[in-house]
């Protein structure tokens, strides 16, 4: 996953309406931050008249580390709401002069300048959201409490400046007049579409009831995000006995023992939890109660009751949300995000889910009683639960293709799986070169940084590679930048990779699974995204692409994780040396669609619930959130109950701790449509080729959102998408009616 803007990296002028969420205090927050001393100019050092958390704070100046990286050693937590305050009075100034500008309305003195206005605060929102993802703390969960929905505001008094929306209007009305280069033209057309989006044509009443709405979403996706942070972390499983651990590795057993002494739980074993439905020890633990215990958890996170509840924070924001699209004339939340999409409205979404569910539910189905067999095989006395199918459908995977998946961690040793795969497959493809830099700063000392060289040996971009699970650093797998590509303003990329792979315990390996190699590929992709990204502007860097495209890059580079010259060059035994035995690489490949009704039906039930969630209209928001999910599932025909969704409602970060996957979670099937048609491209046109890279690079990659999406992806592929190659990946192929490509325009 990529995470995008704010909570996301830079909140763009003209991005979206996920952080233009506003208060009343807008005005207030201007007066108070514009009666400070600002710097003389950008990069001048605060004069002594600022409080101590004022002087030399590091975020106040560009900084001089090459590609401008944030000084990680040097920032504290005081710095922060400081160089908020100063950065958004800088940036309500530079707005105010564009708006107030007494000179005719030009491209140059309203677009341009509003692309460069900002940048402080932009570069202090993009460094605080990336940092308190990776390795927060209590003064940073506050910063992001405090923060939230003033930066709204602040995006609500730029979005809803009257003076500003006609200069840009009037720039729109002769945008065929102006002599605009193709990206120009794009740029204004893309401000004008936001700011309408944003609500600048609403009447002042609407304006200010848009602002109060846009204010509590922007509160209440911080409190979501934070109760599912506190509250996983709160939740993960102590053990008395090492042998209720049989069935896990030594060296997961000894990294639940070093997990519960960082916690002064001696003699103890700590299994923690990741932000999924499913828990990966439950594939390996031999003890029932123990799985149905660590099952349990999981899924009733926010539904507790007490402190992190989250059940109401789900209701509350579904309302509001369906209330903010009523306001801007949109049926509901879903057909307002998805207008901006290459889906384009509801029903399109709708459509592919319900063509793809029963496949998937019935291929699950089956797979349900080929464990049931076995379980009653063993005179197990039991019908299979949700938390027994990893564990039996592991042991029905040895059974059929005598393979045991945990035969392939010793030849995924971390680093080679970084350097020997990742970095060489992006070496043969596109011509890249990497070099560790150890004499940069980061956050975290086991963060490590590379700079990226191009093909022609210059300089490209810094990668930032951050592996480890840690209390501090939120769930999942996701990219960001630190900084974006620009011509505009000469700016190269800083980007970063963050996943959460178990800590080993000193001195042992890490070794991965199958999973965690293909998401170090997967968010590999994105980072290429953003390290190619070759554009002007910075509206349209790197992955500032349509939701719905953003993950089609990065799930093409998946392929290349078992394509056989890479998996030849990194799949070693850790000890050895020796390569992975053809034979149980061929038994991996062959399993590939194994499992895949599970795979599929636990993914469609999310984004099932999402959709579910964002076609309501105000007045149909339930007061029963359990209730609502289960009635939801069951009309769309997934509510098999070994299969839970991937997420619950009230830890779906995805959808509810901002608006980056709001009625977008379908995207990730959405784009692997579009990356299994482009992987059989590839196949069909040599695979591993510079010249295929460099088509995909020039077609792509470095068009960030310069053009429109599917114009990038008909470039490359040289026709519209179709859905056949995806059901066949996934072993869902049926006689069903085919996909309608005109879904994807």
């Amino acid at each position: 996953m990529r995470k995008p803007s704010s909570s996301s990296p830079a909140l763009h002028v003209s991005a979206p309406p996920a952080a233009r969420r506003a208060a009343v205090a807008a005005l207030l927050l201007a007066v108070r931050c514009l009666a400070a001393s600002p710097p003389a100019a950008p990069g001048i050092a605060a004069v002594p008249a600022h409080p101590p958390s004022m002087i030399d704070n590091p975020l106040l100046a560009e900084c001089t580390l090459p590609y401008h990286l944030p000084p990680f050693d040097r920032i504290k937590d005081e710095h922060f709401a400081p160089a908020y305050e100063q950065g958004m009075a800088d940036e309500l100034k530079e707005v105010a002069a564009i708006a107030a500008n007494p000179e005719p309305p030009s491209f140059d003195n309203t677009i341009v300048a509003l692309e460069r206005s900002g940048r402080l605060r932009k570069r202090v929102d993009q460094v605080f959201s990336n940092l308190n993802s990776a390795n927060t703390d209590p003064v940073m969960l506050k910063v992001q409490s405090d923060m939230a929905p003033r930066l709204s505001a602040q995006q609500d008094a730029i979005h809803l400046d009257g003076a500003l929306f006609a200069r840009i209007q009037a720039l729109h009305e002769q945008r065929d007049r102006l002599g605009l280069d193709a990206e120009s033209k794009r740029l204004l057309e893309r401000y004008y579409k936001d700011f309408v989006r944003a609500g600048a044509r609403l009447p002042e009443a609407d304006q200010t009831r848009l602002k109060a709405l846009n204010a509590e979403i922007a509160s209440l996706e911080t409190a979501f995000s934070q109760n599912v942070l506190k509250e996983t972390n709160a939740s993960a499983i102590v053990v008395n006995d090492r042998a209720q651990l049989a069935g896990l590795s030594a060296s997961e057993i000894a990294a639940a023992e070093a997990a519960a002494g960082a916690e002064k739980r001696d003699g103890k074993f700590v299994i923690r939890l990741l932000n999924t439905s499913g828990q990966p020890a439950l594939a390996s633990l031999e003890d029932r109660a123990l799985r149905e215990r660590i099952h349990e958890a999981s899924v009733s996170r926010g539904r507790r009751g007490g402190e992190f509840d989250n059940r109401a924070v789900v209701l509350r924001l579904a309302r509001l949300r369906a209330e903010q699209a009523a306001l801007l004339d949109y049926e509901n939340h879903a057909a307002y995000v998805l207008e901006d999409q290459t889906a384009g409205t509801p029903a399109a979404v709708n459509r592919l889910l319900a063509e793809l569910a029963p496949p998937a539910v019935a291929n699950a189905r089956r797979e349900a009683a080929d464990m049931q067999a076995l379980i009653d095989r063993e005179h197990g006395g039991f019908p299979l639960a949700a938390w027994d199918w990893d564990f039996y459908s592991e042991k029905v995977r040895r059974a059929r293709y005598a393979f045991d998946e945990s035969e392939l961690r010793p030849y995924f040793e971390l680093n080679q799986v970084l350097i020997d795969g990742v970095f060489y497959a992006a070496g043969r493809l596109y011509g890249l070169t990497f070099k560790e830099r150890r004499d940069l700063p980061v956050y975290q000392a086991d963060v490590r940084v590379f700079e990226v060289f191009d093909a022609d040996g210059r300089p490209l971009a810094l990668f930032l590679a951050d592996c480890y699970a840690r209390p501090s650093k939120r769930g999942g797998a996701w990219m960001n930048t630190y900084v974006d590509q620009s011509e505009l303003l000469g700016t190269r990329p800083v980007v970063a990779n963050h996943f959460n792979i178990p800590r080993p315990p000193p001195g042992e390996p890490a070794l991965l699974t199958y999973d965690e190699v293909r998401t170090m590929f997967h968010e590999f992709g994105h980072a290429l995204h953003g390290m190619f990204s070759h554009v002007k502007y910075p509206r349209f860097s790197g992955t500032e692409v349509p939701r719905d495209f953003v993950e089609y890059p990065s799930q093409v580079n998946e392929m290349w994780a078992v394509w056989p010259e890479v998996v030849k060059n990194y799949a070693r035994h850790y000890r050895t040396g020796e390569p992975m035995p053809p034979a149980l690489l061929g038994k991996m490949l062959a399993t590939q669609k194994f499992n895949q009704g599970f795979a599929t039906t636990e993914y469609l039930a999310a984004a099932l619930l999402d959709m579910a969630w964002h076609q309501l209209k105000p007045g149909e928001v339930p007061a029963d959130e359990p209730a609502f999910e289960a009635t939801a599932l069951r009309r769309a025909g997934v509510d098999f109950a070994p299969v839970p969704p991937r997420y619950h409602s009230t830890y779906f970060l995805h959808i509810f701790s901002d608006d980056n996957y709001s009625a977008g979670y379908y995207s990730y099937i959405w784009a692997e449509v579009l990356d299994a048609d482009s992987v059989e491209w590839f196949k069909q046109h040599g695979g591993l080729t510079r010249a295929n890279g460099d088509r995909f690079r020039q077609t792509v990659l470095s068009r960030g959102g310069s053009e429109e999406a599917m114009t990038l992806f008909r470039d490359f592929t040289g026709g519209d998408p179709d859905i056949e190659p995806l059901l066949k990946r996934r072993g869902l192929d049926h006689p069903a009616e085919k996909h309608d490509p005109a879904a994807f325009n």
